[in-house]
């Protein structure tokens, strides 16, 4: 077991948060990541254990189009600064992991600048994917490359050059000796080479004991990344589109199915999440906002590592805009909400969370078995040596008894409400308020922690949403009318990376098909991808 398994993170982006320009003039330091000091109280008030922060170097705007990996970018501070805040963290027993951003670097790195000037006589030309001296760019530079995402502002590194390798675990071991970080989170994991991920773990097992890569990935069969020799986690985009989508639809078969989908993956241990700094705030994403609780109770209960993004802790808004992030990425000051833990029922839950999964390790640890499942209702336990802690959730405006399989103890206590429930033939019988949930845990397993009730619905008031009538008892699977790529025939003669989007859903579909029935859940999550270098992958996943 490691710190990771057990961890409960807090998300940053601090560009954003600190309220830094959107473009560097590469000036004189100034030191707004000190300003996030104060945040270090606040995340392990709420009970975070690590924090995920970044992008952090030196870069011409939003963070993702490098410059110097070596040096914090000039908006935020100097060296020293980070340095000092990861020590803080440290002492505040916060894990601390870096966003790394190496499938690409920005256009003023120094081995672009070099052939830039150099061109065909740059030491650096196959640092770079596909550069051609008979092309040209927007930018004028008598040369053309391969950018990512589109973007020529993003030039793609060329991740099988030795030299590159070596060179970004060199920086690994930077960042390690001289901020004295626990982990790293992998921008766009799901298109890095395999060879260099490879590359990156055998740094991770060298530079500290329990060094954590964890990759940013959409799709696709998790276990490709996650194992042995590459990751050991991802981010779980399968998890965060179904507790949403399943609350705003009323629809806990989605939630469910997913968890079985990602199990038959293996025992992985997913980085979970309900909103970060690329998807809307999830108080926005809700029709109904009482759902806050039962989607974070589910966030904190389910299999795999619960994250929390800077903000959403204290239900903000943040709509997602057509060509900006922006809205996703705010400023704030944390002195607006230094009474949100006692005043504000979202903090107040989130904080009362942290504090239930780091006293249960059932819930970090535990063995997952579903007790109940309707469009409504939803309970399952965690099992660890031989003790049951289990979870009710209702996503309904009314309140719902449950009557659920207990383990072997005699009183279970409702970690969130307070309420006893008495085990009787083996079993237990709940009622769960309305747009509601509670952890249940054997109450000698509290030992002499007091529960930590919070009455987070009586402070949040629904909205009014429109809402299909059906019976009482009536339980639909999830369906959903999307356009499906089904129509189109595969030309296998093409590769993976020659296929248009369409075609590979179409190719990725057949591939499924082959492999059983393909649901319409299955259908939607691949029309959903849009992403040509995540299908690919995704595709050649298949065997």
């Amino acid at each position: 077991m490691s710190w990771y398994n057990e961890a409960i993170f807090y998300h940053i982006y601090p560009l954003g948060l600190t309220g830094a320009p959107a473009q560097n003039d590469y000036g004189a330091p100034a030191h707004r990541l000190n300003t996030l000091l104060p945040w270090i109280d606040h995340i392990q008030k709420i009970g975070c254990t690590a924090l995920y922060i970044g992008p952090l170097f030196e870069s011409v705007g939003h963070g993702y189009e490098t410059t110097d990996y070596k040096k914090l970018d000039s908006r935020l501070g100097t060296n020293e600064d980070l340095t000092n805040f990861v020590a803080a963290c440290h002492k505040k027993g916060i894990r601390v992991i870096f966003d790394g951003v190496f499938n690409h670097t920005g256009r003023d790195f120094f081995a672009f600048k070099d052939i830039q000037e150099h061109r065909e006589h740059s030491r650096y030309v196959n640092w770079y994917c596909n550069v051609n001296f008979c092309g040209n760019t927007e930018y004028n530079d008598g040369f053309s490359y391969e950018n990512w995402g589109g973007y020529n502002l993003l030039v793609k590194l060329n991740q099988r050059n030795p030299e590159v390798q070596n060179y970004i675990c060199d920086v690994i071991r930077f960042w390690v000796s001289e901020f004295d970080i626990d982990g790293i989170r992998l921008d766009a994991a799901d298109v890095l080479d395999f060879d260099f991920m490879h590359a990156l773990r055998r740094t991770a097992d060298e530079v500290k004991e329990d060094f954590w890569l964890m990759g940013e990935v959409i799709h696709g069969d998790y276990s490709r990344w996650v194992n042995g020799d590459t990751l050991h986690s991802v981010t779980n985009y399968a998890l965060h589109k179904a507790l949403y989508s399943g609350h705003n639809d009323h629809n806990y078969f989605e939630i469910a199915h997913t968890v079985k989908y990602l199990q038959n993956m293996g025992d992985l241990d997913l980085y979970n999440f309900v909103d970060n700094h690329d998807v809307e705030r999830i108080y926005t994403k809700l029709s109904n906002k009482a759902h806050f609780a039962p989607i974070h109770i589910l966030l904190y209960t389910l299999p795999g590592i619960p994250s929390i993004y800077y903000g959403s802790e204290f239900g903000i808004e943040g709509k997602k805009e057509k060509f900006s992030d922006v809205s996703l990425r705010p400023a704030l000051d944390l002195e607006n909400y230094k009474n949100a833990v006692t005043e504000n029922p979202c903090t107040a839950l989130i904080a009362a969370l942290g504090k239930i999964r780091q006293g249960t390790p059932a819930l970090s640890y535990g063995k997952y078995y579903e007790l109940m499942l309707t469009n409504r209702q939803y309970a399952f336990a965690r099992d660890l040596d031989n003790v049951r802690v289990i979870v009710t959730v209702n996503n309904d405006d009314n309140a719902t008894d449950m009557n659920l399989p207990a383990g072997n103890t005699a009183i279970y206590i409702g970690a969130l409400s307070g309420n006893r429930a008495e085990v009787q033939g083996g079993r237990i019988h709940v009622t769960i308020p309305a747009n509601s949930g509670d952890i249940w845990i054997p109450e000698e397993q509290l030992k002499n922690e007091t529960p930590v009730p919070v009455a987070i619905m009586k402070k949040v008031k629904p909205v009014t949403v429109k809402e299909q009538k059906t019976s009482e008892n009536e339980t639909i699977v999830f369906e959903e009318k999307t356009e499906h790529a089904t129509a189109l025939k595969t030309d296998w003669s093409k590769t993976p990376d020659e296929m248009t989007v369409s075609e590979l859903q179409a190719a990725i579909l057949e591939k499924m098909a082959g492999n059983g029935p393909v649901t319409d859940q299955m259908k939607k999550t691949v029309a959903d991808n849009i992403w040509h270098d995540s299908l690919v992958n995704w595709l050649k996943s298949f065997h």
